[in-house]
């Protein structure tokens, strides 16, 4: 195939150098990251349909055949991140205008915007493992920017132990990676897959499949990996919290995903039952620290960990339906979660504080912003028929097809706790007697609350509207559960 697969990680790459000189002009970043940021997402449309309609596409560079060449492969569910993280992307800016603050915009937000968004697409579409990792090195070093930007004494100290979370975690995705090419002699993700049905997949790589979930592990936050999180993302401005928490987690949880049916398929009993373990043992670690704080931003980041270890608990099932439903559930919280975390940033802007116990009575001032709270707390908690009901519906139903009937009922009664831990917010916030409220002007306020309320809109249509979403889905699925489908088409050059 043309290089036509290629262009919407190259559009936010080139743009953030152009955007580098130009940080004196505000509005000109501004208006130029917007258009860059649509014309990636529509490109990234387009890529989608085509793979839709034809199959899996990959490009070799360099002419070299696979798995001798670097390939980059566009399958459902690459096309399916990469289209979901632009449209995100695009409303995130679009709020950022409102909070980030013009010191930051001089600062490189933009660019650091594009670089990360560059190191994002790129992990979702390349074909081979030592690119994951130069991917995920792309998108941590623009991460490490925008989690200092500002150079607030908090964002300072919770930088650090994110930066050497981060680095430890690279040092060992190296090294593990050298253990899996010393045992196969290839990089490419297709090859190994082929190279590993061949060996059967001796003890020495499922100790390697561990290694590869303690490194995604950590990225994605799973039990017990997830100790950073909560604070280092509590203490970033809110655009950037909502950036992350809507896609660096994901990258993690993607890994895992493609990893573990790609090619370590073969020690079911051993490695998907472990990753069924750690996925519910998540969902009890978020749950009690959704219910356990009182600071908003931290509700809604440990409700991340939650929704990581409902997915992974759907990927573990290794069956058509329950794979199905976790690529559902992803697409829903990268939403969801961009949508509440925009949300929360107005009422922390709104009243000044990020401590619920300090608010109160926001609906009578800002009913609009109660209600689309109101209906994104209920999407998350998966009231149908919004968005998160069908994939956590299809997960559970993969679960009793799979056998795990009682795991599956704790998937379904953690949806209680997850409703219970947003609802609080809520019931302080906008319920009770009027709090203190910060002076905003009907400007700044419209411009956060106009791409949120959009992207609640958009989160209730993906729920509504999911039988049209369902033939992605599907083809998604089937490439997932059926690791002959990626190969063949990787190793022929794509459809």
């Amino acid at each position: 195939m043309i290089n036509f697969l290629l262009i919407p990680i190259l559009i936010p790459f080139f743009m953030g150098m152009v955007l580098m000189f130009l940080q004196k002009n505000i509005r000109l970043q501004r208006i130029l990251t917007l258009l860059t940021l649509f014309a990636a997402a529509f490109m990234a449309f387009l890529v989608m349909l085509k793979v839709q309609s034809d199959g899996i596409q990959s490009v070799t560079f360099g002419n070299w055949p696979v798995p001798f060449g670097i390939t980059m492969v566009a399958d459902g569910m690459s096309t399916l991140l990469v289209f979901t993280t632009f449209v995100l992307a695009f409303f995130i800016a679009w709020y950022g205008f409102g909070s980030i603050g013009r010191e930051r915009e001089r600062f490189f937000y933009y660019p650091g915007l594009m670089f990360i968004l560059t190191g994002v697409t790129g992990a979702f579409t390349t074909g081979d493992i030592f690119n994951l990792f130069v991917f995920f090195e792309v998108l941590l070093m623009s991460s490490y920017l925008l989690i200092v930007l500002g150079g607030e004494k908090a964002q300072l100290r919770e930088s650090i132990k994110y930066i050497l979370v981060n680095v430890i975690s690279s040092a060992l995705f190296v090294i593990t990676v050298a253990y899996l090419y010393s045992v196969v002699g290839t990089l490419s993700m297709a090859d190994i897959a082929v190279k590993i049905a061949e060996i059967g997949q001796p003890g020495i790589v499922t100790t390697i499949a561990v290694l590869f979930l303690m490194v995604f592990g950590l990225k994605a936050a799973i039990f017990p990996l997830y100790f950073w999180l909560p604070s280092s993302y509590a203490a970033a401005p809110i655009p950037v919290l909502a950036l992350f928490g809507a896609l660096l987690t994901k990258v993690g949880v993607y890994a895992i995903m493609r990893t573990y049916t790609l090619f370590f398929v073969h020690d079911l009993s051993f490695t998907h039952e472990l990753l069924l373990i750690l996925a519910v043992l998540t969902i009890v670690a978020g749950c009690i620290g959704a219910l356990a704080t009182f600071n908003v931003k931290q509700i809604i980041i440990y409700n991340i960990v939650i929704a990581v270890g409902v997915i992974l608990f759907g990927v573990a099932q290794m069956n058509e339906i329950g794979l199905e439903g976790a690529m559902f559930y992803l697409v829903h919280d990268m939403i969801i979660k961009a949508g509440l975390f925009m949300l929360v940033g107005i009422i922390i802007y709104v009243t000044g504080t990020a401590n619920l116990r300090k608010m109160g009575g926001l609906m009578k001032t800002y009913p609009a912003l109660g209600w689309f709270y109101l209906i994104a707390a209920f999407g998350l908690a998966g009231i149908p028929p919004l968005s998160g009901f069908v994939g956590k519906l299809l997960i559970v139903q993969g679960g009793f097809e799979a056998g795990n009937i009682w795991s599956s009922i704790f998937i379904l009664a953690s949806s209680l706790i997850v409703l219970l831990s947003v609802i609080r917010i809520f019931i302080y916030a906008f319920w009770g007697t009027e709090g203190q409220l910060v002076t905003i002007e009907k400007r700044r306020y419209n411009l956060l609350f106009y791409p949120t309320a959009i992207l609640v809109v958009i989160s209730i249509a993906y729920g509504v509207g999911a039988e049209w979403v369902t033939p992605f889905m599907d083809t998604t699925a089937k490439t997932l559960f059926d690791p002959s489908i990626y190969v063949d088409a990787v190793m022929k050059g794509g459809a």
